[in-house]
């Protein structure tokens, strides 16, 4: 029956099925809300990034030796909080995954979770996998190296930006472990595989006993799969590393990122929050790439570079479009539309435009609302890429203005004219097809005034009386 039925629906129907499905689902939610989690990390170490590259943001005759002295003095201390941010991204945005997704399963399931225990139980899994072990002499040892660009000892790898593992390049291996920890007490639980205490015992420490044999089976399990690699001369940061690469690799190309831009675009169309779906697979990517650009590295796919330069406005890149709708066009409905977004817009909100232009649904602004992002996208790219503008080394909030947020990114004036320039190109390809649309209305409004004024009697004159 229910073959039969999903059989009879439309293609739109079935995208915008699926496509809500998977943006409800237990994992991509907490995967989204980790994101969030690590705004507030990456403004705070934006801030004091910002204050060791002042001198590359302002190329001014004499301000380099000005902050040599006086500024640049404390770079090191400005790196520490940088380090103390960014440098534990891994365990801000795993720790926070899991604890959402514990959350998720205790109140859809029912089940007696604790988020918190469920984020201490991650952080002892991520930890037993943080340190480089290998089989040599028929026992397990601590891998150590003095070279200067590959420092360990007693396993952990370190570098200027502390702890190498719990930083950006740990972040795949946190969401699989906090995966692993969430199962295994769910799974627990759920069997009642729990140390029970009289209720005379304080709540607190039957807590503690209840976790007990989960956190002993997490520990377990992350053990022996951590051995498992190990004897097979690797270890599951090295193994994750291989796909994680690839998909970053693809994702960098222009290709891999306009597909990306254009998948959010088109799901959109159907209805469907489109940057939610997809950012639920490229937030730990960019999270990576933007550190590993601080670090030296050129990837244009780092920090956000989709509020910063691609989707100005919103979704479809449509700044100017309601500015445009609030000054020039000359139906009420859009007119109205614009004034009501006008404001939104210049924070990347467009809901209003989205729904009360509509674009959801509407085939006749299809191509624009597709076409605009790729367009400003495929100017960001070259811009970056060719170095013409700087790469990105910061992750700007989402709501930050347009301008603003090019300067923020690239911590350069060049990345705020870039961003000025990709939302003068996306509303270049708006602007035939808002034309025609609002001249359509404009039509539509005026043969409706006209055929109302048709149907409404005419006043019989006044007659004096005899």
């Amino acid at each position: 029956m229910t073959d039969a039925g999903n059989s009879g629906k439309s293609f739109k129907d079935k995208i915008g099925d699926w496509a809500g499905r998977f943006s409800g689902s237990r994992f991509v939610r907490a995967i989204m809300q980790a994101g969030y989690s690590v705004i507030t990390f990456s403004i705070v170490g934006a801030m004091f990034l910002i204050l060791t590259v002042l001198p590359q943001a302002f190329p001014i005759p004499g301000f380099a030796a000005w902050y040599a002295n006086t500024i640049g003095r404390f770079t090191n201390l400005f790196q520490v909080v940088f380090n103390s941010t960014m440098g534990i991204l891994a365990l801000v945005f795993s720790g926070t995954f899991t604890y959402t997704y514990t959350k998720i399963y205790r109140d859809e399931e029912h089940i007696a979770l604790n988020p918190l225990y469920g984020l201490w139980l991650f952080m002892m899994g991520m930890f037993i996998t943080v340190p480089q072990l290998v089989w040599k002499g028929g026992m397990i040892q601590f891998v150590t190296s003095l070279n200067k660009n590959n420092i360990i000892g007693g396993g952990y790898a370190v570098s200027a930006g502390g702890i190498t593992r719990i930083g950006s390049v740990g972040i795949f291996t946190g969401l699989v472990v906090g995966w692993i920890t969430v199962q295994i007490y769910r799974f627990t639980i759920k069997h009642d595989w729990r140390i029970k205490m009289p209720s005379s015992v304080p709540e607190g420490v039957s807590n503690s006993f209840s976790a007990l044999i989960p956190g002993a089976c997490v520990a377990v399990v992350i053990t022996l799969l951590n051995l498992i690699l190990i004897l097979a001369g690797t270890d599951i940061f090295k193994v994750l590393y291989i796909p994680f690469s690839f998909i970053s690799n693809i994702a960098d190309t222009w290709w891999g990122f306009l597909f990306i831009m254009f998948l959010a675009q088109f799901l959109w169309w159907f209805g469907v929050h489109g940057a939610t779906i997809t950012s639920s697979f490229f937030t730990p990517i960019t999270l990576a790439n933007v550190a590993a650009n601080v670090r030296g590295a050129h990837y244009f796919f780092a920090g956000d570079p989709v509020n910063a330069f691609v989707t100005i406005g919103g979704s479809g890149a449509t700044l100017g479009l309601a500015i445009w709708l609030a000054t020039r066009a000359k139906s009420v409905q859009l007119k109205e539309i614009g004034r009501v977004e006008i404001v939104p817009a210049v924070f990347n909100i467009n809901e209003p435009i989205l729904f009360g232009l509509p674009i959801v649904y509407n085939i006749q602004l299809f191509i624009p609302f597709i076409c605009a992002p790729l367009v400003s996208g495929a100017i960001a790219y070259i811009a970056i890429t060719t170095r013409l503008v700087p790469k990105i080394i910061l992750q700007q909030p989402w709501p930050t203005p347009v301008g603003l947020s090019g300067f923020i990114a690239t911590a350069s004036w060049k990345g705020a004219v870039l961003s000025v320039v990709c939302a003068i190109s996306a509303f270049l390809v708006w602007y035939p097809f808002i034309r025609h649309y609002d001249h359509m209305l404009l039509m539509n409004e005026q043969s409706a005034d006209a055929k109302k004024e048709a149907e409404t009697p005419a006043e019989k004159p006044a007659t004096a009386d005899n």
